[in-house]
Order: structure tokens, then C-alpha cells, then sequence
């Protein structure tokens, strides 16, 4: 059985939507970021990136979640477009612009809105900018398709859900009104029986909430050399 290392956050969604979705079976390995699991001498063994998702799968070692959701999809044949050149094509470029687009920015802006100190409006406009920018990007595809890649549902869709359904805390809810094909997605994926069993899982195990001096030390560790 793949073992599924796992926090409740955008990342790992994605590949827990993919999991409840293909029926796939799996062993649900809690990593509680804000006390420092992910830096474990064992979590590390698994990904020296020391973040979360990764799976175990068998002498399979995964990390990175859309590299996963990519493992999996090739794995069981199960939410890939058509087996062409072209078809590939545009669920590669997808893929990686959520990986390289949407996730970060989107993370940066969460981090510079929510954790950091002042003074920070520029760093606060440089990364909300881009994360809408690159949200519309998504809205503009979706105002021609159904989903992301054409009227099937897809691995690329998994991955837009896990940071669409944290815009309001990267963007605010307001922002919705600028993203209506987004909405739509979203609002769809979220009613899938497989969504809304993937959401659950957070509740399966008990996770450190408060960001107190302890969780800060483990979540941003560069903190340490601005204190010498």
C-alpha cells in the first residue's frame, strides 16, 4: 500500500483529491509542519526538501506534489488527457505552471500578507500581483473549457483545486468576483464525492493551528540568521 505523507494544506490536497478520486488505496502518514516533523531524520530520508506531500510506493519514493499527482496518473492510466503529442503538450505546460506559477507566488503572497514583519508593502504588491496575475491565466483557459485541459476532468484540474480553494486567504474572497470561471471549477470539483472525502482527511488527526514562537522557528527557519 502507498504510504501517503500528508499535512492539510494546498499541496497535499491535490494528491489526496487524486488518491479519493482513482479509489486508490493508501496509508494516510500525518506530518505536523508547525512542530518541525517535516525535518525529521526519517521524513528527510523520504524528501530532502523537507516539505510535504510524498508518497512511499513500494521502492518508490516520491516528492513534490505535482510530480505525484503525474507518478499516479501514469501509475493506474486514470485522469490523463488523450495519449497524444499534442494532448501532452498542453497538460505538461499546465501542470508545470501550476507547479512554477500558481504555488508559489501563491505561497509567497500567503506569506508576506499573513507571517511577515514590516515593512513588507512591496514584497505584499509584488506577490499578490503575480498570484492574480496567474490566477486569470487560469480563468481565461477555463472560460474556453469546461476543464483545464477540454471537457475531461483531469490530474491538471486536481492540482488548480488544491490553490484555487485557498484563494481568499492568498487573494481575499473579493477576488472571486474577477474570477468567475475559476469559481465555477472550483464549485464543481468541490461537490465530487472525492473532494469532499479529501477535505476530511484533516479531521482524521489532530494538527498544531497556532503559529506561536516554536511553530515559526520550524515553518521559517531563515528567521534564524536575521538574529544572528
Amino acid at each position: 500500500m502507498i504510504k501517503f505523507y500528508y499535512h492539510p494544506s494546498p499541496n497535499p490536497l491535490k494528491v489526496a483529491l487524486f488518491f479519493e478520486e482513482a479509489g486508490l488505496p493508501y496509508e494516510l502518514m500525518p506530518v505536523d509542519t508547525r512542530k518541525g516533523e517535516q525535518h525529521s531524520p526519517e521524513f528527510l530520508k523520504i524528501n530532502p526538501n523537507a516539505k510535504t506531500p510524498a508518497i512511499v510506493d513500494g521502492d518508490v519514493t516520491v516528492f513534490d506534489s505535482n510530480a505525484i499527482l503525474l507518478y499516479l496518473a501514469e501509475k493506474t492510466g486514470q485522469f490523463l488527457p488523450e495519449n497524444t503529442p499534442a494532448a501532452r503538450g498542453q497538460m505538461l505546460s499546465w501542470l508545470m505552471f501550476v507547479a512554477t506559477g500558481i504555488g508559489p507566488y501563491s505561497g509567497q503572497a500567503v506569506h508576506f500578507k499573513h507571517f511577515a514583519p514590516e515593512p513588507k508593502e512591496y514584497a505584499v504588491n509584488r506577490y499578490t500581483f503575480e498570484a492574480e496575475r496567474h490566477f486569470k491565466l487560469l480563468d481565461a483557459q477555463l472560460a474556453k473549457h469546461r476543464y483545464m485541459l477540454g471537457d475531461t476532468y483531469t490530474l491538471v484540474d486536481m492540482a488548480v483545486w488544491g490553490w484555487a480553494r485557498a484563494l481568499p486567504r492568498v487573494l481575499g474572497a473579493e477576488t472571486w468576483a474577477s474570477l468567475p470561471n475559476l469559481k465555477r471549477h472550483l464549485d464543481e470539483i468541490n461537490a465530487r464525492p472525492a473532494a469532499q472525502r479529501a477535505e476530511a482527511l484533516q479531521t482524521r488527526f489532530t494538527f498544531k493551528t497556532e503559529i506561536d514562537a516554536d511553530a515559526r522557528k520550524q515553518l521559517f527557519p531563515q528567521n534564524a540568521r536575521l538574529a544572528g
